[in-house]
């Protein structure tokens, strides 16, 4: 049986960690794992080889992607999310030439299926769930660079009549999540004994496990998109709920013990008030849903990142 060749971009983030979770022991997968220099180790997949390789040197990236002949490439390495926040111009440099970049290689190679994962915080805020075809217009700084990205491999699977599929994962944690994100820092201020300095609170987020968008992102492996038809696909919950709402009802399901300090830190420029996924799309073609519960995931990371944390198992499944 002829293997799957899949280039992955992003192993030692949250997302990368969990698809490969999925994937990386599948003998029928045959998966090349591309890595900063700088990354952090990975953990070992009986299907996965990595290389570690220079992502602004244009040149080296082609030859590995030339001499690889990937299948599919999935792209879900980026930065920006983490405190204290990437430089301004050093997220255009690499969310946005990185991106270019690789699409570019991905053209001269043959055409290789591009996976794109971008994120729902490249849209125009909106008080409403948010679908594929509402605009991206953000000052996000993240949002930004990832939506320029967005709309340029998008144009270039136009151009080059590319096989193209963009994934917009929303809010999202797990295991891997153990920097300095809403959840790991949650679990962090619990173990060290402290209070949990949030702001207010209101904003309405869609929270998933990392685990769900991971199965999207095979999901999108196993439907390859007509050449200059790019597939755009929002991943989400859909669900209308408040950061406030949600911490609070992890809290009680694991029984953390933190003291919850809403309203002591002001909420980071730009940051939508409402970031909600319309995922029908996803549910239509993919046949993708969440199956997960928020609850679970974050019980799962502190299990992993956080073993001197004695908390209690939640339900798993939706």
């Amino acid at each position: 049986m002829k293997r799957r060749r899949i280039l992955l971009t992003g192993a030692s983030g949250t997302l990368g960690r969990n698809f490969l979770d999925l994937v990386g022991g599948d003998p029928s997968y045959e998966i090349l794992s591309l890595l900063r220099p700088e990354s952090r180790e990975c953990p070992k997949w009986a299907s996965v080889r990595e290389v570690r390789i220079d992502f602004s040197q244009r040149g080296s990236v082609e030859r590995v992607v030339a001499d690889f002949r990937p299948d599919t490439i999935v792209h879900c390495a980026a930065t920006g999310m983490e405190f204290p926040r990437t430089e301004w111009f050093d997220l255009i440099r690499f969310n946005v030439d990185f991106t270019v970049n690789l699409c570019e290689s991905t053209a001269d190679s043959g055409g290789s299926h591009f996976i794109y994962v971008g994120t729902g915080l490249a849209y125009r805020p909106l008080a409403r769930p948010l679908n594929e075809s509402d605009a991206l217009d953000t000052l996000h700084p993240y949002g930004a660079s990832k939506a320029a990205a967005d709309i340029l491999v998008r144009a270039a699977a136009a151009e080059f009549r590319l096989p193209l599929t963009v994934l917009r994962p929303f809010s999202f944690t797990g295991v891997g999540d153990d920097r300095s994100r809403l959840f790991p820092s949650l679990l962090r201020s619990a173990s060290e004994g402290k209070a949990f300095a949030l702001t207010s609170g209101e904003q309405v987020r869609d929270h998933i496990s990392a685990s769900d968008v991971a199965r999207g992102i095979v999901a999108s492996i196993n439907k390859t998109p007509a050449p200059s038809q790019p597939e755009i696909f929002n991943l989400g919950s859909g669900s209308l709920v408040s950061v406030r709402t949600l911490v609070e009802q992890v809290v009680t399901e694991l029984q953390l013990p933190v003291n919850l300090e809403f309203g002591a830190k002001d909420p980071p420029k730009f940051e939508p008030a409402c970031l909600v996924a319309d995922s029908s799309n996803a549910w239509s073609q993919l046949d993708w849903r969440p199956r997960h519960r928020l609850a679970h995931a974050v019980w799962q990371l502190a299990e992993e990142s956080f073993p001197e944390l004695e908390l209690t198992e939640p339900r798993e499944h939706l």
